[in-house]
């Protein structure tokens, strides 16, 4: 696995195999924050005290990690539960490399058998392949963060009847987030129940993803 130092000082890894970086090369950080934590209002969420995560590719833990930082920041007696899924479960011994200025990937770094818990904090990563494992386990979360390799390369990860999965376990009025404007990826969404909108544009002119499920 070979890392890499991004734009905003922060570093991430690369996934040779599919030839992508798991966060943008503008900046690791940055991304998690303004493409994932921010615009799902994830502050806001958390003044009614419990907050449910589905974050769909984990990755390095860097999407999750953000979000617990701002949810603690705006509430720190909320209750936080995170259900990842992740395809490769070797990610944990390069992720010791990893030294983020998020306060809270000391929880992501402390997970052991697939899961983490404290008095307010829940974290499960369900490793295999996401669009299988999400049809394994219920849940209703308030958000999703969504962020596989780019459709170019995994085009099955950003299929309608993917999205659909991923609709069935959020709750209405929920938000899904992810980097990708591509246009067959904003129809699926669409088709699966949701409501798109342009989401932040860091690190390039095209913008990310917001969408809501309002069906």
């Amino acid at each position: 696995m070979k890392k890499i130092k991004t734009g905003d000082g922060s570093f991430t890894f690369v996934n040779e195999k599919v030839g992508e970086a798991y966060h943008s090369v503008s900046g690791a950080e940055e991304e998690a924050i303004k493409k994932y934590a921010e615009p799902t209002k994830i502050a806001q969420l958390a003044k009614k005290g419990e907050v449910k995560i589905l974050d769909v590719c984990f990755g390095i833990g860097y999407n999750s990690a953000a979000a617990i930082d701002a949810i603690l920041k705006a509430n720190p007696k909320c209750k936080i539960a995170i259900v990842g899924l992740e395809l490769d479960d070797s990610l944990f011994e390069s992720m010791k490399d990893l030294n983020p200025s998020f306060k809270s990937y000391e929880f992501i770094k402390k997970i052991k058998n697939n899961y983490f818990k404290n008095d307010n904090i829940s974290i499960e990563l369900i490793f295999g392949d996401a669009r299988k494992t999400i049809k394994k386990f219920e849940g209703e979360f308030d958000v999703c963060f969504f962020d596989p390799f780019s459709p170019a390369k995994t085009p099955e990860m950003w299929s309608e009847e993917f999205f659909k999965d991923i609709a069935a376990k959020i709750k209405k009025d929920g938000v899904l987030a992810t980097y990708s404007c591509a246009t067959f990826v904003r129809i699926n969404l669409v088709r699966a129940g949701f409501d798109v909108k342009d989401g932040p544009s860091i690190g390039r002119r095209a913008p990310s993803t917001i969408a809501t499920k309002v069906f």
